[in-house]
């Protein structure tokens, strides 16, 4: 057996209605050169002890998982996009391989592909990924995770050795396949679809579904109230990933309701960026010219999608009781949101000074246009921070008065004790970034060159940062 001891299979997605999913038939590659493999998050589903070439034969070769789906499922779903519906999604260039149990806590979570072939909604596309798409994907993965929020984690990438054509990258392009790790790949677009068809049957199997395997919150005796409490958690997640994105500086880009999961779990990176400085208005996508999906308009996009996943339920319950369940979105963003600002900033104890210190925050940030994320850096630790950010690069902005409400209220607060620890690491330390320039300049040494040392030594110094802030010890493998 290729998997370890602490491997669960878990395909409860076969258990669905057949009109949720279709099997599939992977695309054969000319190649198999594995890129990059995360065994840290391996290691939290038995599959660490895969050797190289296992790797390649399973999320590759797609050779299936002892005890999975025996065949790939490419699944159905509908979706707003940019607030148009369309009844033609689907999974169009990626599938779900298998489902496993995550060993300590049990949560059921799945392996997803992207570029992995054509399927029943691939609508004309290849079904496949550039290296670049799959290089971009780790990244935004891996910079999330770091900053505290709840994301989908690069599985492993395999370059596959095809030339691509797109329009947006210049071609011929090199392809991979990405597998990623996720807790569900059932979106508000899932609900959507059965909704559009009228197949009561399949939505009150969905409901099910999510509130026994996905949101144990929703689980209720009845359908009614299954259906309201699913809305209900599903507002209160996707609101804390929705804060945990704006305290990270991230614009996701492309806030579809296919994109949204109803775990609320940030996945599917495309068009993303992260803040060089707090701008509102800053977007991610060429294609976005209104600023749909700006930075600061993301916590309207995702509660404009929680309504449409709210009128799917109309079916099994009232109105009334549905737009009640969508209240419980704004109080849990605002909660979150002063959460993660202050666990980013590393304090603790202000009790009812904490929504003024994230207010304040976000006041200098906007006002005085200083790097986002030096911010962050300079100031982790509140009090503890004083002196270093005093003395530091920008230490003439933080004296100032525009500064001083902010100086003032770190004094209501004490650091973690992580926090003050890390200080003397933090003042010798720069905080990672990934800027599109930044990102650029890494995928131009690989095209250009073939050389992986920046990808490798970017990740690397994510990981270290993360352990001088937390000191969660991790563990990647980049293979080139």
């Amino acid at each position: 057996m290729p998997v370890g001891p602490e491997y669960a299979a878990a395909p409860v997605h076969a258990t669905l209605p057949d009109s949720l999913y279709a099997p599939v038939l992977p695309a054969r590659f000319p190649e198999h050169r594995l890129r990059y493999f995360n065994a840290e998050a391996a290691s939290t589903v038995g599959l660490d002890t895969l050797s190289e070439s296992e790797v390649q034969s399973h999320f590759a070769g797609f050779a299936p998982l002892p005890d999975n789906l025996p065949q790939p499922l490419a699944l159905a779903y509908h979706g707003h996009q940019f607030q148009m519906y369309n009844p033609d999604l689907g999974d169009g260039r990626g599938f779900l391989y298998a489902q496993v149990r995550e060993s300590h806590t049990g949560r059921l979570l799945d392996l997803g592909t992207k570029g992995s072939g054509r399927t029943p909604w691939s609508r004309g596309g290849d079904g496949r990924l550039t290296l670049k798409g799959g290089v971009r994907e780790l990244l935004a993965s891996a910079l999330l995770d770091a900053r505290g929020v709840d994301t989908s984690r690069t599985f492993c990438i395999v370059e596959t050795g095809e030339a691509l054509v797109r329009n947006d990258e210049p071609s011929p392009t090199r392809s991979c396949v990405l597998t990623r790790l996720s807790h569900s790949h059932v979106r508000i677009g899932t609900f959507q679809r059965v909704a559009f068809l009228d197949d009561r049957p399949a939505l009150a199997a969905l409901v099910d579904h999510v509130a026994e395997h996905l949101l144990p919150e929703a689980q209720r005796a009845h359908l009614p109230d299954r259906a309201v409490a699913l809305v209900e958690a599903a507002c209160t997640r996707v609101a804390r990933v929705g804060a945990q994105w704006l305290a990270a500086g991230f614009v996701h880009g492309v806030l579809n309701s296919d994109n949204i999961n109803i775990t609320g779990e940030s996945f599917d990176y495309g068009p993303w960026r992260f803040l060089p400085t707090l701008d509102p208005g800053f977007t991610a996508a060429y294609f976005d010219s209104g600023g749909l999906y700006a930075f600061g308009r993301q916590p309207d996009a995702l509660l404009w999608n929680l309504t449409r996943l709210a009128e799917c339920m109309l079916p099994l319950a009232t109105r009334e009781r549905l737009e009640r369940a969508l209240e419980a979105f704004e109080p849990a963003l605002h909660h979150h949101f002063v959460e993660r600002v202050l666990a980013r900033l590393g304090v603790t104890g202000g009790g009812a000074d904490d929504e003024a210190l994230a207010v304040a925050l976000w006041r200098c940030l906007r006002e005085s246009r200083l790097p986002f994320e030096r911010v962050f850096h300079d100031w982790h630790g509140g009090p503890a921070a004083l002196e270093r950010a005093l003395d530091g690069p920008l230490g003439r902005e933080y004296r100032s008065a525009q500064f001083q409400p902010l100086r003032d209220l770190f004094e209501r607060f004490e650091p973690t004790s992580a926090a003050a620890q890390a200080q003397h690491a933090l003042a010798h330390a720069a905080p990672p970034t990934l800027l599109i320039d930044d990102v650029e300049s890494l995928w131009t040494s690989i095209a250009e060159g073939d050389d992986w040392t920046g990808l490798e030594q970017t990740l690397e110094a994510i990981e270290r940062y993360r352990d001088i802030v937390t000191g969660h010890d991790t563990e990647l493998h980049l293979l080139t």
